[in-house]
């Protein structure tokens, strides 16, 4: 990023409401202007002619609290002719949507779907520390000092032993693939393979946050191999979709992860049918299929993770077939070398593998279902981590650190059992520092902890059956959301009248 700086700041620095979020953003021609408006406000102000409170137009207010700086940005917009905003409260999509729904008087649809997204906003509000500057920037601060103490005690530095402790497990995983297949035991032998799928791609991952040699060349590399050629997966697509993943955890129209309509719906907002940003504006239709399908979601949780590998394949050669994989400069490389990986994978797995080395047609569709079947707990632990979690936008005077641990959920297991979960199961340190290597996040754990309880933000973490209970609770929550709306529409449809009483 440093090629994109073209400044550097002095004092606080004070985040802007993006423009996808309806951020209003002004030339230095405009900002004079908007001074002379200010100065010609103040005026009035003296002569107690303008219909404002004084309190809110005066520059020189000491008033600090969240009204105060809701007013100030609300003047701004006035003077700078600018249409009112809908809502001047966290400056989310949500708290927006609920504002226009109230004073518009929109249909029973909309004002539901309001409600219940200001509702979860509500709910965050009061169980996380304030939003005013002075918390947030404390906060802030807290963590840019937990991150030098990071750097400085050695959490960033690799450990080649634990990679080589890794290696000779997937080797081992392999082998006994290889020999039960040659041996005719199509079914143990798919076993190891999905073994292997699964501990894998845990490397994988590392690769993709550029956390093994911290080059981008090399963990490239490392990634397409293990990813595309060994596995069947895009790390391009990968990395294109966790990265935003990272930076807006959660975000209904912004984070691709959750952006699972028609199957699975975890925020109110889906209703709504959102415009993803990630997918270049395509709609989430929220449709009949999906109003019955969501209804569901708490049953079909389980059977539809089983077989997620394959929807997996198809969101890589998505990508690698899109425009979006098209890199530049010196990795222009990547492209072209992950579509030979991925179908040197396809060639192996499906003609060498499955026609070529067994017999039978039931055979085969045993064995690509088992090895698929058991990666399941991976993609189980996957949505674990968020999909009982917080969907609700504070808008962007949250901190960083504030935000992660709010939309992510950490899983308790023994450490002997971290093999299971790949060190991923620390979610929560993991989206705090995500290029720390995964063999060092149990240890990083102590002092993100110490870091929860002086800034008074909840630490989740929930063992794995617990967080489980999380998820499936989540599901059935805004499943319930669903049912009552359809409900509320029904009973328009019928009667003519509002089906909110």
């Amino acid at each position: 990023m440093h090629a994109y700086r073209i400044g550097k700041i002095s004092g606080q620095w004070e985040n802007f409401t993006p423009p996808i979020q309806g951020g209003v953003f002004r030339s230095q021609e405009e900002q004079d202007a908007a001074a002379a408006g200010l100065a010609a406000l103040h005026k009035l102000d003296s002569a107690s002619t303008t219909g404002y409170d004084s309190a809110y137009v005066s520059e020189d207010s000491s008033d600090s609290s969240v009204e105060g700086l809701e007013d100030a940005q609300m003047r701004q917009r006035l003077i700078s002719g600018s249409p009112k905003p809908e809502s001047v409260g966290f400056a989310s999509i949500e708290d927006a949507a609920f504002t226009k729904a109230a004073q518009d008087g929109l249909s029973s649809k909309e004002t539901y779907i309001a409600n219940s997204i200001q509702h979860n906003i509500d709910a965050d509000l009061d169980k996380y520390p304030s939003l005013d500057a002075a918390t947030q920037r404390d906060i802030a601060v807290k963590f840019q000092a937990l991150h030098e103490r990071v750097r400085n005690e050695g959490y960033y530095d690799l450990r080649p032993i634990e990679y080589g402790k890794e290696m000779l497990r997937y080797t081992a995983l392999f082998i006994v693939f290889v020999t039960l297949l040659n041996k005719g035991w199509y079914f143990f032998s798919a076993c190891f393979l999905g073994l292997f799928w699964h501990q894998i791609m845990f490397t994988a991952h590392d690769a993709g946050h550029r956390g093994i040699t911290a080059d981008i060349t090399k963990d490239t590399m490392i990634g397409i191999f293990i990813a595309d050629f060994c596995c069947g997966l895009s790390i391009g697509w990968w990395k294109s979709s966790h990265n935003v993943h990272h930076l807006v955890t959660n975000s209904p129209e912004h984070d691709p992860d959750i952006q699972n309509v028609p199957l699975f719906a975890t925020s109110p907002s889906f209703f709504d049918s959102i415009t993803s940003t990630y997918y270049g504006g395509f709609v989430f239709p929220w449709d009949a299929f999906a109003g019955v399908a969501v209804l569901f979601q708490k049953y079909t949780y389980y059977p539809i993770m089983a077989v997620a590998r394959f929807n997996l394949y198809i969101l890589s050669w998505g990508y690698l077939l899109s425009p979006r994989s098209r890199t530049k400069g010196k990795m222009w490389w990547t492209r072209p070398t992950e579509i030979v990986g991925i179908s040197v994978y396809f060639f192996m797995f499906f003609y060498v593998c499955l026609w070529r080395s067994i017999p039978t047609w039931t055979s085969r569709a045993i064995f690509l279902l088992t090895s698929h079947l058991i990666t399941m707990p991976l993609h189980v632990q996957i949505t674990l981590s968020h999909w009982g979690t917080s969907t609700a936008d504070l808008g962007p005077a949250e901190s960083f650190a504030q935000r992660q641990l709010r939309t992510t959920m950490d899983v308790a297991c023994p450490q002997w059992l971290d093999f299971i979960h790949g060190g991923l199961q620390f979610q929560a340190v993991h989206h705090l520092f995500p290029r720390v290597p995964r063999h060092n996040l149990r240890k990083l754990q102590a002092l993100v902890r110490d870091f929860c309880k002086e800034t008074e933000i909840e630490y989740l973490i929930h063992d794995f059956v617990a967080g489980n209970g999380k998820v499936l609770g989540k599901l059935q929550e805004v499943a319930d959301q669903a049912r009552i709306l359809a409900a509320c529409q029904a009973h328009m449809a019928a009667t003519g009248e509002s089906g909110l009483h």
